[in-house]
This record gives C-alpha cells, structure tokens and sequence, in this order.
C-alpha cells in the first residue's frame, strides 16, 4: 500500500498500481481481499519504535519549551489515532471477517472497514518519519516539512476521500445489521465493555473524518510559538495549507456526495411516473440546503393545534417538503442500539413549489408580500376558514396578531398623548386626573411597546414563515397558504432566508450560468458558495458628463431597524462611496445605500479635481488601543471616529466624516509639491500617500483622532518612479515603484529592505493584496500574477491568468491583470478584457497558494474592470442569541456549580473561526434519527464514575464536539452560539456591462458608461 523510498528522516512516497482504484465502493464477493490498486507493505512495530523526545536539554527559551511541548501532543495524538486505528481492525474488521457462522457478510466487511488498511499504512509510514524528527528535533527543531511531503500527496485524499465518502454506507450498515442480527449486536456491545476506555465502534470510526482538523489546531499553536527568521516557519506555513486544502477538498467531496445521496433518497418516496421524479432524476438538481424542521399549526385564536417534524429540501428551482417516517423495533418504539450509530429515514412528500413562487413572510410584515384584495391565505394544516373570515381576510399565525397589538398600542399612545395635552389646559386640580396621572400613563404605554417589540423580535428569531401557492377558489381568486417551520435557532434560520433569497437570484437569465470553469463539462453546474450577480447599477447618475470611475469603498454602518430577513437577504449594511472624475475637470463622489436589496443612491458631491484613490479608516477598538499602550511609539489617540480620505489628482487630500454624520469634509491639506495622489493607505499612527514622483507622504495622528495635516508630513523617498500602490501589513507598508516593492517599518518609518518583484524594468507593480502569510501582485504588463511571502520575500508561485480566459475570448492571447481582491478563500482577478476570475486560495495562517483551477464569471463589462472591492458587515450579536440561549445565561448569572470546561472552551478554536474556515464534514443522508442523541462514548455513569474524555476522544476538537450533528442533521451547540455572521458581497467597476455567455440579458446603457456589477455571497454558516 505504503512504500518509503528514502531514509527515515526523508519523507515517504507511496507507490500505486495501475489497476483502477474508484472512490464508490461496489464488490462482486465475499473474497476477503480486493485490488484496491495498492501495493501492501507491511510495517514492523519492532523495527520501528514510536517516536520519543528525549530528557529537555538546558539553557531554552520559552518559546522552544512550548514548541517540545506541542511536539509530544503531536507524537502522543499520532500515536494514540494510529493505535484507534488497529483497535478497529484487529478488534472489528479481523474478528468479524474470521467468525464462524458471520453475522456479516464479508463483503459488507468491505464496505463498513473501506480504505482503513491503507489509512493505516499512511500514517504509520508518517509516525516512522515523525520518529526520526524526533530525535534530531533539538539539534534542528523542523517538522512542517514532514507534514508537507507526508500529507500532499493525492494518494492521502484518495484513501481519506473514498474513506469519509463511504462513512454514511459503512455506518447504514451497520446499524441495519444491529436491528436485524442480534448477534452483531452482542459483539458490538462486548467489544465495547472489555475496551479500557469504553470507545464506542462509532466513536473509532469517526477519528479518521477529525484527523486533519486535529493537525491544523496542532501546527496552528506550532506557528504561534515559532518566530519570524525560524528555520521551520515557513515549512509549518506551507504545512497549514496543504492541511487546509486537504480538508477543503474532502468537504467539498463530501458535500457532493451528501448531495447525491439525500437527492437519492428523496427520489425514492416519490412515484417513478410524477414529474417531481423526472424533475430530480434530471441530473440539473443541486441541493443548497437540507434540515429537519418543525411545522407548527396554530388556531383562530394563535393556539397551537399540532406541531410535526418535516424535512426540507432547498433545490437550487424547487423547494421540497416531506415527512419522516419511523418504525421502531417494538410497540415502545425504543430502539436498543441507539447508542451506538444511526439509521437514515424514510420520506413522504407532502408538497413541493416552484422557488420563484415561495415568498418569505416576517411578523407584522404579511402586507408587503402579497395582493390583500385578490389573494386569500389559509393556514395549512388548519380547518378551513369560513366564508366570514375569508371575506375580512384575517391571518392568524402564531404568536397571533403581535404586530396589530403594537400597533393598537401605538395608537393608544397617541390617545394619551393628546388627553395629557388637554389635561395640561385644565385650569382646576382633580383627583386622578393631573400631569403625574397622565405621564404615568404614557410611560405604561411606552414600556408595553418596548414588551410587545421584544416579543416581535424573538418571533422572528426561530420561526420561518413561508407563503406559497394554492389553487385558486371557486370565483377564480388565488389561494396562498402560509406554512410555519421554528429552526432549530436563529442562525438556521438566518441560513433558510438566505439561502432562498440567493436562490432565487440565481434563476434570473444573467446567472444561468453565472460562473463557468474552464474545463468543465456543459452539465456541471458551479459550486453552492459561487458569487451570485445581484444587480447591476449606473456608478454616476450624471450621465451628461464622461466621468472615469477610479475607485470605490465600502462604509459600514449596522442599521438596528431593519427587519430579521431584511438582514438575510439585502446587501451587507452601510453606504457604498464611488468616486472618479473626468481629465481636466473636476471630481465626482456619490454615495449608495446598501441598507435593501437593490443600492440607492443617497448622496452626491463634486470636488475640485478627479478623485484617483479612497480608503475607509474604521473607528479604532478599545482593545487595540490597549495592545498599542506598551509600544514605544507615538500615543495613541483616545477616539478615532470611521472616516473616509480622498486621494485627488491636484494633490489635495480630503478627509470626510460617515455619512450618518452628514458627510462633512473634516480635514484638507495638500500634498508635498502638489503631486498626485495615486494610492492611500493607513497603519495605527499614519495616513501614507503614494504620490506620483515616488514619494511616500506619512501624515501621523493627531490628539483629536484625525490626521495631522496642517504640519508637513514626513517624505520616504522610494524611487524615481510613481507610487502605484501602497499595502499595510501589520508592523509594515509595502510600497511599489516601477518593478520594486520597499518594505518600511510602519511605526519608526524606516526602509526594512527592498527587492524586485519582477525581472523586467518596464513590467510595474499595479496591485497588491495580502492574505495569510502571503502577498500577491499583478503587473502592468504580462498576464501573470506572482506570490511573495510577507516575511522572507520569496517568490512562492506563479499563475497565468490567460489560460484560465482564452475559452472564453480565444483569439485574444494578451491578457493583463486590472484589479485584485481576496476574500473569504477566493482570489478575485479582473482583466483589461472584463472578465473576471475567481482562484481558491487558503484563508488560515499559510500561504495563499493558488490550489485549484478555479471559476470565470460569465458577467464581466465592456472594458478592463477598473477596480474589485468588497462590502462586508457583521450581524448585530443578539439576532443570533435565542429565547433559550437568554435563559441560559440569565440562570448562569445566579449561584451554581461551575460546569466543567466545554469542548468549545479550546483556545485555539476561536482563531479557526475567526478566519472564517468552517473545517467540518456533514453527513447528511441518514438525517434526522430516532432514539437518544449519539456520542463517542457512553452516557455518564449515574455515580459519576465514568471516565473523564481524554484529548484524542476529540471532544475539544472541531470535528467532534457534536456527533450529533453528523448523523441527524442537527445543528450543534457551537453553532447555536455563533458570536457573529458575516455578509458579503462584491462590487466590481468598469466600462458597460456584458454577459459572455451569449444567452444573457443586455448591456445597462451604454458600452462606455461606467458600471457596478454586484455579487452577493452566501453567508458563511
């Protein structure tokens, strides 16, 4: 299976037969062994000891006391997840291939133990190697390079594909074979009971699908505690991404094979003759989104009748409703074997609708959704309404009539507001009847709305109310009926009305298809996570003058007024700033609200020359201001309001306010020789200006919070050449001139070093843009984009662009690269011929390498793409906090036991999230199980005696915190208590509007016009 060519310090290779190895698991016998295309080797715990660190020598630093550390929590994890390994063979696969007479068959053998062998083989060649570090680790402390020769090969995302592809088969299997052969099920048990630490056969299998999360977490406190000019830092970098791109890989594998298999399932309950069964064995079906649900039916006077579970399938054209049937093992309806793993369920469906007719329908918000006068809702599930009720057209759905209350309180309000102005006119005192009553009475009104708003709120968090269509009544009306679903939390609910919304976007002409690979077959359809084209907007409303868009950015501002799916579904909060001008004239902003679904412009203004260059400059957080307190540096100031700095083509630098405080222009200086202003950038203590003859301005801040302007400003001179582009690292700015990039220290403002970029003088650095430990730039000329990393400068990579457009534009073999941007693991690239490309690059500590082929959007414009820039804002906290989750902490405030630490509790676990990696394999297609909730091991002793979860059980990882969440489709805790969701979406700026596809809709105007073309991007949940 394994060989390793080289000696134990090197890293092993595997060698692969011929012979077709396929991921899907088919045998045609019983034979014990099946060509799995591997040559076996066997490997020898004798020859090879584990690896073991010495006694800790003398004279470390901290930080290398740290690093042993998570050295032997690397060698004790490997070696206990190798041990888990042979346990499942020697005490499972071994046993129960050997026993006479089988409780299962040696082909299910197969199927249940597929690709352990070779797994196996894997990792004890890799803990032969890890050996060999070991021992030498303190005379050369390296060990990212042995992750990244051991764990890049195709062969590890073969074995580990083919292995979590078939976890959901493999554990059907299982538990089918429990429920119809008790002797399975006495084996099981008995191999569980004389286990020292009572693991159960699920709990084993489910390590391989944690493995490479564990690693991450592992080589993620490795990086933190190695420093910068360390040997091994930038092989642990390269290690992280190869990790990272293995786990991204193996969820998008799995993603598609879940997919597969709940559409499977699904097409199973429905009759071979209905046009539901044609529509899904078409092959053009994706599914977006898949959960149990609870259907509620509430009564004229908001009772709740019944409540039932359903599941509903998101198509990417249909939405699909089903129940779920059990059948339990005996009238009880107790199923023994609970414990131990799953069953997936069998459906019935009880509707499906065409996506463009389904409307969502909030609270207090069933005007806006549809016709009053010529459409008639019905409660489904509910008796029919008589003729009475029909004709007045009331809705009652629980919580019944909240927003009408408010709204009778409201007026009530008004009431008493008018009765105390007349109270105030009487000349006489009375009893009862004075100011002190009648405030009172206001304040009573006051605080019953606040009531009835809370109650509004927490309506909206769990419930999803959908509108959908029915047949018309006898007089031809049409009937919609409304379906009430409560998610499991508000954020599965926040994903539902997402997840709609988007999908009924991507119907629309423009986005069938949106994106395109190149290589990809006419069938295939683009990934859930592709960027959907939102609208497309005129970025001036002048359109008497010929204006040059330059640049745009995105200003956040968090509405607190708009509605729970307002929030799902319109373009992320705040004002978009768009900015150009024409060649000798003056200069153009105006302002968009994003606060809807389609921007508005709110807000315009001229300036005196053409606006070359912007940049946003958040309000500074008190937690940085504190980090910032102990360095030798300028202080800090105490408030730094948001701001928005224009850069001019005069010279000038204008500094305004948000737009919630009126847009003023606070500060206004000119720079150094009245040079162009080509490119701004700040850092904690200055404003830097690229200006055109090759000077870096810095501005510093001043005690107020804004600039320093009215002082000249300290001049870096970087070359002869202009500033094309500035970017800020954390302690750095980089500064490009003709085909150099100088590094300058961003607090003492001195030159750290410089180096070139590229081998041809005339080929400038035009863009720049970080993620990770990388940098990447594009160039005035060629169509190649290169990758530097940000600490040793080293070029890493370097990607062709035009090879991923010439299918588009084939004649057209000059391509040269207009803009950049990264964003959430995607490399966008604009192009001089409008098109744009999307590249998946890692978003974790690594390096940014360009890891697959990537997309081409099919939207682009008429011209080369003037600029990439991404709007993002957060969710407020509390949208995301349930009734039940309020609870909790308000019984948490009172005097209790302190629990004991929660897998959540894992420090390194926050920065995995933050970096918006969601490292998580979902088994979806035995959803939704009856019996106790499952777990690695078993319940808690009553006596509290039961063993305490060590690290390898994987509770504190990512992948295990919930096995729950696997198998039922549930969401687990960590998601239930999310902190913050983030929405996306991204603005591109150029001449026109063209859809490459041919099919697509018109060019907006004209060719020349300057244009914005929007993508939403699905929420990360």
């Amino acid at each position: 299976m394994w060989v390793k060519r080289d000696s134990l310090c090197q890293s092993h290779t595997v060698i692969r037969c011929p012979s077709s190895s396929s991921s899907s698991v088919s045998f045609s016998g019983d034979s014990e062994e099946e060509d799995m295309g591997f040559l076996e080797v066997t490997v020898s715990d004798i020859k090879h000891p584990a690896p073991e660190l010495g006694p800790m020598p003398d004279g470390l630093s901290p930080q290398q006391v740290v690093r042993r550390h998570i050295l032997r929590s690397i060698v004790q994890s490997e070696g206990s997840y190798v041990e888990s390994l042979k346990r499942i063979l020697q005490d499972y696969r071994n046993p129960l291939m050997e026993m006479e007479p089988k409780v299962l068959s040696a082909r299910k053998c197969q199927v249940v133990f597929f690709r352990l062998k070779e797994i196996l083989q894997c990792h004890s060649m890799f803990q032969i190697a890890l050996s060999s570090r070991v021992a030498e680790w303190d005379a050369t402390e390296k060990i990212g390079d042995l992750f990244v020769a051991s764990f890049s090969k195709s062969m590890v995302l073969d074995v580990y594909s083919d292995y979590v592809n078939n976890f959901t088969t493999a554990m059907s299997i299982i538990k089918k074979a429990c429920l119809t052969k008790p002797a399975f099920l006495e084996f099981l048990k008995r191999r569980q009971v004389s286990s020292s630490d009572r693991v159960t056969l699920y709990g084993l299998m489910v390590k391989p699908i944690q493995r490479f999360p564990q690693f991450i977490l592992l080589l993620q406190d490795m990086l933190k505690n190695t420093p910068k000019g360390h040997p091994d830092r930038l092989s642990l970098q390269l290690a992280l991404t190869e990790l990272e791109t293995l786990a991204e890989k193996l969820n998008e594998q799995k993603r598609l094979a879940d997919q597969l298999a709940e559409i499977q399932q699904l097409t199973k309950s429905v009759s071979d003759r209905s046009s539901l069964n044609k529509l899904l064995t078409s092959g053009q079906r994706q599914l977006l989104l898949c959960e149990t649900l609870t259907e509620t039916v509430y009564g004229d006077r908001g009772q709740l009748i019944k409540s039932k579970e359903r599941k509903v399938f998101l198509l990417n054209d249909m939405l699909v409703c089903a129940n779920i049937n059990f059948k339990p093992v005996n009238h009880r309806g107790q199923l023994e074997i609970s414990s131990l793993v799953p069953l997936g369920p069998k459906y019935v469906v009880k509707w499906n609708t065409a996506l463009p007719q389904v409307q969502v329908a909030e609270v207090g918000q069933e005007g806006g959704t549809y016709d009053k006068d010529n459409v008639v809702i019905q409660n489904a599930g509910a008796k029919k309404s008589s003729p009475a009720s029909q004709a007045h057209n009331k809705v009652y759905l629980g919580p019944p009539r909240l927003f009408q209350e408010l709204q009778d309180l409201q007026k009530d309000l008004a009431v008493v507001e008018q009765i105390t102005l007349l109270i105030s006119t009487l000349h006489g005192t009375y009893q009862n009847l004075n100011m002190t009553v009648a405030q009172d009475w206001c304040l009573a009104l006051q605080r019953l709305m606040r009531v009835k708003e809370e109650e509004i709120h927490s309506a909206n968090k769990c419930r999803l109310r959908l509108l959908l269509p029915g047949k018309p009544d006898k007089s031809g009306r049409p009937i919609s009926f409304m379906v009430v679903f409560i998610t499991p939390n508000p954020l599965s609910k926040i994903s539902w009305v997402n997840r709609l919304h988007l999908a009924k976007i991507g119907l629309r002409e423009e986005n069938q298809p949106g994106w395109k690979s190149p290589d990809e077959d006419k069938k295939s359809k683009a990934p859930f996570w592709c960027p959907i084209l939102s609208c497309c907007i005129p970025a001036f409303s002048s359109r008497t003058l010929s204006l040059q868009l330059r640049s745009l950015i995105h200003s956040p501002v968090h509405c607190p007024l708009l509605g729970f799916s307002a929030v799902s579904t319109s373009l992320p909060q705040g004002y978009l700033w768009v900015a150009g001008g024409q060649d000798g004239a003056g200069g153009q902003v105006e302002i968009f609200s994003l606060n809807r679904p389609t921007p508005r412009m709110v807000k315009s203004f001229p300036v005196a020359s053409p606006v070359l260059c912007m940049e946003y400059i958040p309000e500074k957080k008190e937690e940085d201001e504190h980090q910032e307190s102990g360095r030798a540096a300028p202080e800090p100031p105490s408030v730094v309001h948001p701001t928005v700095c224009l850069g001019l083509q005069d010279g000038s630098i204008l500094v305004y306010g948000s737009v919630d405080t009126g847009t003023q222009c606070l500060v206004t200086c000119k720079s150094p020789g009245l040079q162009p202003v080509l490119c701004l950038c700040y850092s904690s203590h200055y404003l830097f200006a690229g200006l055109q003859d090759g000077t870096v301005a810095a501005y510093p801040q001043s005690s107020g919070g804004l600039w320093e302007m009215e002082s000249p400003p300290t001049c870096l001179t970087v070359g002869p050449g202009p500033i094309r582009t500035l970017l800020s690292l954390e302690d750095a700015v980089w500064a490009s001139c003709g085909h150099q990039v100088t590094v300058l220290d961003a607090t003492t403002l001195q030159t750290q070093q410089s180096f070139e970029a590229h081998q041809d003088e005339v080929a400038s650095v035009t863009h720049m843009v970080k993620a990770g430990s990388g940098v990447w730039m594009a160039f005035s000329l060629g169509s190649s984009i290169r990758l530097f990393h940000t600490e040793t400068l080293e070029h890493l990579q370097e990607i062709n662009i035009a090879t991923r457009t010439t299918f588009l534009m084939p004649g057209q073999k000059h391509v040269c690269v207009t803009s950049l941007l990264i964003c959430q693991g995607q490399l966008w690239v604009g192009t001089d011929q409008g098109i744009i490309v999307l590249l998946p690059v890692p978003r974790l500590e690594g390096i940014p390498k360009i890891t697959g082929k990537g997309m081409v959007s099919l939207n682009g414009h008429c011209g080369p793409v003037d600029f990439l820039a991404v709007a993002t804002s957060t969710l407020a906290p509390d949208i995301l906090r349930s009734d039940q989750d309020e609870a909790e902490e308000e019984k948490g405030e009172g005097p209790s036991h302190e629990p004991p630490p929660a897998p959540d509790s894992h420090p390194t676990r926050e920065l995995v999230h933050k970096k918006g990696i969601l490292l998580q394999y979902r088994l979806r297609s035995t959803a939704h199980l009856p019996g106790p909730l499952l777990s690695v091991r078993d319940p808690p002793d009553p006596d509290g005696t039961a063993l305490a979860h060590s690290e390898e059980d994987g509770s504190i990882y990512e992948m295990a915190d919930d096995p729950d969440v696997w198998v039922r489709s549930r969401p687990c805790a960590r998601d239930a208590h999310r902190k913050e969701i983030s929405s996306v979406a991204i603005i591109s700026g150029g001449q026109g509007y063209r859809n490459f596809g041919g099919g697509g809709r018109p060019a907006l105007g004209s060719e020349t016009d300057s244009t914005l073309l929007i993508w939403q991007v699905p929420l990360m949940i």
